[in-house]
């Protein structure tokens, strides 16, 4: 008989997910009943293993039995640990692995379901992949397009300030050719005191004529 505080036995105990050397256990746990572990007894039906699995403070309702031997048959049997104890062993389970060179069987509709879920996950992830490289690819393109336009620009800037210099530099010789043209300068002054020297050699001649003046004007000339 069930102890009055401890949790009712797990029902619908089924194996899935045969392999050659792993097996999924899952069960069920009647509402209303505080559950907050399990445990598992696990052995070979010939009675050479046997192993005891036990999980608390999880809501888990399966757990994966690894390391079997393969075209071997087992017996399990599942409890609920609950807050005063564990409960009365679940009914027997018998179930067979798989050889290595064995598939999975096509009439299982839970196998089934879990090899296409597996398949559509690694569609998912090629899908993702795909989008992945492209996005890498567009972010790429467009890096090297900035980066070609911008060369662009700098390139046409240098020619730029290159032609608005050689401009400068041909403006430059006219600037120099009309300066001695202006009236200010050394040659203009030198001309100016070119009379003077003209005078200066030209007294003599003045003196010359001093004789052909009368002797009341040449009294008055400073000599």
């Amino acid at each position: 008989l069930a102890h009055p505080d401890r949790p009712p036995s797990p029902v619908n105990v089924t194996v899935t997910q045969l392999k050659a050397n792993s097996a999924t256990v899952s069960w069920d746990v009647p509402e209303g009943d505080v559950v907050i572990g399990y445990a598992i007894l696990q052995q070979r039906q010939d009675g050479q293993m046997q192993r005891f699995i036990r999980e608390v403070n999880t809501t888990n309702r399966a757990c994966v039995l690894w390391d079997l031997a393969e075209d071997a048959d087992y017996i399990i049997q599942v409890q609920s640990i609950g807050l005063y104890g564990e409960s009365q062993a679940s009914k027997r389970v018998h179930f067979r692995t798989l050889k290595e060179t064995d598939r999975l069987p096509s009439n299982s509709s839970n196998q089934g379901d879990i090899t296409m879920e597996g398949l559509d996950k690694d569609r998912q992830l090629q899908t993702g992949e795909i989008i992945i490289i492209v996005a890498v690819l567009l972010m790429w393109a467009v890096c090297l397009w900035a980066a070609v336009i911008a060369l662009f620009c700098r390139q046409y800037d240098i020619i730029k300030d290159n032609d608005s210099n050689n401009n400068k530099e041909k403006t430059k010789p006219s600037s120099e050719h009309s300066t001695p043209e202006r009236p200010s300068g050394g040659l203009l002054r030198s001309k100016k005191k070119s009379p003077s020297v003209n005078i200066i050699e030209v007294a003599p001649v003045w003196g010359c004529a001093r004789s052909q003046l009368p002797s009341h004007a040449c009294r008055a000339w400073p000599c």
